[in-house]
């Protein structure tokens, strides 16, 4: 019943932009906190950014601090990662989280790939 698809991924040259949108049904989206994930290959998964319910307080990792921006429309029911000034370690599937229970709620992920 819940679902979270992820949108936006696919290959740019670094130092581009992408945006990834987060489109959710089956909950009350504005009631929870949003996140976004990513994993590389090999790799642990990585928290990226969180967003609170209504989008007032965000919060970021370190590697994309400055560079990555969460953001939210409760009225789309979607949340966004603005992902700007892309290196090559930003290569990763990107996944979409909502905050609700324990687990929460995955999105299917998206490729992002950064190389030349």
């Amino acid at each position: 019943q819940v679902q979270l698809v992820e949108s936006g991924g696919g290959l740019v040259q670094p130092g581009g932009s992408l945006r990834l949108s987060c489109a959710a049904s089956g909950f009350s989206f504005g009631s929870y906190p949003m996140r976004w994930y990513r994993q590389a290959p090999g790799k642990e998964r990585e928290l990226v950014a969180s967003i609170s319910s209504s989008g007032g307080g965000t919060s970021y990792a370190d590697s994309v601090k400055g560079r990555f921006t969460i953001s939210r429309d409760n009225a789309k029911r979607t949340v966004y990662l603005q992902m700007n000034s892309l290196k090559p370690e930003d290569t990763s599937v990107y996944y979409c989280y909502a905050v609700r229970g324990s687990p929460g709620y995955w999105g299917q992920g998206t490729q992002v790939t950064v190389s030349s």
